[in-house]
């Protein structure tokens, strides 16, 4: 396992064909789940030479917390479909990596136990439910639990059309629940239609499309805790959010999975971070595989970026370990990168590294 696509082929090899088409897929065409990654690879590094880069340093701080690397785990749903150890298993090994790890809305284990799992700073995603008093409950147990900061996800108003769940009748199997959606009667996945998947039913039931820049303060108010928007790929969306008390914002498309030919998130990321002007903190994820591409998302005025999909692939091909393995294969590829541009700290990445025109 040299790289994450090794991961990738191994976790594709270990899973049964829906599991793995719904961590994989995207939307629709999937246009957009490939922009993410060919859009990296448009990038060119124009590395300095003739620096001492003998001692190197990745931390940096994101909402004024100390992490190792630039390098941060993503929300993503339900990780027992991966492995068994799932939510559990990803905290440890973030908590292990000295990184921050965001759980999930639609985890297969309850929020209060993945923060249990591995104490510690840690954040929690969220969506609306239309039954707004259940998403109060739902944050307020999050604020409970000692979570530092509630990441809310704008850009899924309703499910994205996931053609592969719909063509392999994606649902959770019968011994796998939902169960922070329990708090809204939800927490059983229905099964699969001839013309939705499993979840794409679940976020018609459950889910609220009527999402304002208001619901950040509210949100804010409720929890007393900083507030992330994901899913902006626009700088407008961005002040709006900011205006709204959004302290931070995920340049995003949600990996590809909502609006299929949506701008990748690192071509939007540059418009978000100009549009801001440091009112808040900008991480980007979406098709991030390699070191490199973490010197180009930083130069391009990123504080840090997000694992999604990787993580998953850990997880599969060897639980708890393998998420680990796959975050220290991060950390030694953005180490190297660094030294090869010619950067000692995460705060020398600067905007001069980066060229369009590859």
């Amino acid at each position: 396992m040299l790289t994450l696509f090794d991961y990738e082929r191994e976790a594709e090899s270990r899973l049964p064909p829906a599991h793995w088409g719904y961590i994989a897929g995207g939307a629709n065409d999937e246009i957009t789940l490939r922009a993410n990654r060919a859009a990296f690879d448009r990038l060119a590094i124009r590395y300095r030479t003739m620096v001492d880069v003998s001692v190197r340093d990745l931390r940096t701080r994101v909402l004024g917390q100390s992490v190792s690397m630039p390098v941060l785990i993503a929300p993503t749903a339900m990780h027992k479909l991966a492995h068994p150890d799932g939510e559990c298993g990803t905290a440890r090994a973030a908590r292990a990596a000295g990184t921050l790890m965001t759980a999930s809305t639609t985890a297969t284990t309850r929020l209060a136990d993945v923060i249990a799992a591995a104490p510690g700073p840690m954040w929690f995603q969220l969506y609306l439910y239309q039954d707004r008093a259940r998403t109060r409950e739902l944050i307020e147990e999050a604020a409970r639990c000692g979570y530092r900061g509630l990441m809310l996800t704008v850009d899924a108003p309703v499910l994205g059309r996931r053609e592969r769940d719909i063509r392999l009748g994606f649902t959770l199997p019968p011994d796998l629940m939902l169960p922070n959606a329990a708090i809204a009667g939800m927490g059983r996945v229905p099964d699969a239609s001839a013309e939705a998947s499993g979840l794409m039913l679940h976020f018609r039931h459950l889910h609220d499309a009527a999402i304002t820049p208001r619901d950040i303060e509210w949100v804010r108010d409720v929890s007393g805790l900083p507030v992330i928007v994901k899913g902006i790929v626009r700088g407008d969306d961005a002040v709006r959010a900011a205006a709204h008390g959004a302290s931070a914002i995920v340049v995003s498309n949600h990996g590809g999975r909502q609006l299929d030919s949506a701008i990748p998130s690192i071509v939007a990321l540059p418009e978000v971070v100009r549009a801001l002007e440091d009112r808040a903190e900008v991480y980007v994820d979406g098709g991030v595989r390699r070191g490199t591409d973490v010197i180009k998302a930083l130069a391009l005025g990123a504080r840090a970026v997000f694992l999604g999909r990787p993580i998953l692939w850990g997880l599969a091909v060897n639980g708890e370990a393998g998420v680990r393995e796959v975050l220290e294969l991060m950390r030694a590829e953005v180490d190297l990168a660094m030294a090869l541009s010619g950067v000692r700290c995460v705060a020398e990445i600067t905007g001069d590294l980066v060229n369009r025109e590859s």
